[in-house]
């Protein structure tokens, strides 16, 4: 089955004057639909670059990388826009809701992005609200939501463009770890229930439990790829409540 995102031979530079930074070395990864990949490594090793690059967001030195099996390297500045908004939706770690806009005028700005406006805008973002748990949360001010509420509209507002892909930075940074377990399980329900292929970076071992594999970088390369496997130390004792509407 063809992955829906191969990356082979990945290098990324970054340049200043006479002064070069090199981020990633080679990357190869494979994701493919239906499965929730974790990258995991110190800062500053190589990520979130990987990540942008995935998304469209940075463009790459060398290498390849196929989304859906279609080419992205290479293409310029005026292309990627239109290849995120077909098959991309982003979680960032800092929500990036717009404080003057309800958790349903969030959402419904993806759409009108889409081509998608009025009362079907209307009723899709209140569809995918109910989805998160957050539909009766449409008319509410991103001030009055919590940090778990928030990052659920983020995600609803990622799902409002049906992207296949779903790439997530830091996505529980900002959450206490019972509301970051809550957004982890939408993350792996996403992937295994709706066939998306997720992509997470994460410096947090509490919730490496769910992903179906974890790719470690250093030095920007991948070191490590394995099946996951959690320490017993690091797995939370504590019961926890999966139900959406519980934050």
């Amino acid at each position: 089955m063809q992955p829906a995102i191969a990356v082979r031979q990945l290098i990324k530079t970054y340049s200043e004057g006479e002064a070069k930074v090199t981020a990633l070395r080679g990357v190869d990864l494979d994701v493919h639909a239906g499965e929730v990949v974790m990258l995991m490594g110190p800062s500053g090793s190589g990520k979130t670059t990987l990540l942008s690059i995935m998304g469209c967001i940075l463009t790459a030195t060398t290498g390849s990388v196929r989304l859906s099996g279609r080419e992205v390297v290479g293409l310029n500045q005026k292309q990627l826009p239109a290849i995120r908004l077909e098959q991309i939706g982003f979680v960032f770690q800092g929500f990036n809701l717009f404080p003057t806009l309800t958790a349903g005028e969030n959402v419904e700005l993806m759409l009108d992005l889409k081509g998608v406006r009025g009362a079907t805008a209307k009723n899709r973002s209140q569809e995918l609200l109910e989805q998160v748990g957050l539909g009766q949360k449409y008319n509410s001010f991103p001030d009055d939501l919590s940090g778990g509420q928030k990052q659920r509209v983020a995600i609803a507002r990622a799902l409002a463009g049906d992207p296949q892909i779903i790439l997530a930075d830091e996505p529980t940074a900002a959450l206490d770890s019972q509301t970051g377990r809550t957004v982890m399980q939408m993350m792996k329900d996403l992937a295994h229930k709706r066939d998306r292929a997720v992509v997470i970076v994460t410096h947090d071992p509490r919730v490496a439990e769910f992903a179906d594999r974890t790719v470690h970088i250093e030095d920007g390369l991948v070191v490590k790829k394995s099946d996951i496997e959690i320490p017993k130390e690091l797995l939370l004792t504590n019961e926890f409540d999966t139900t959406l509407t519980a934050i």
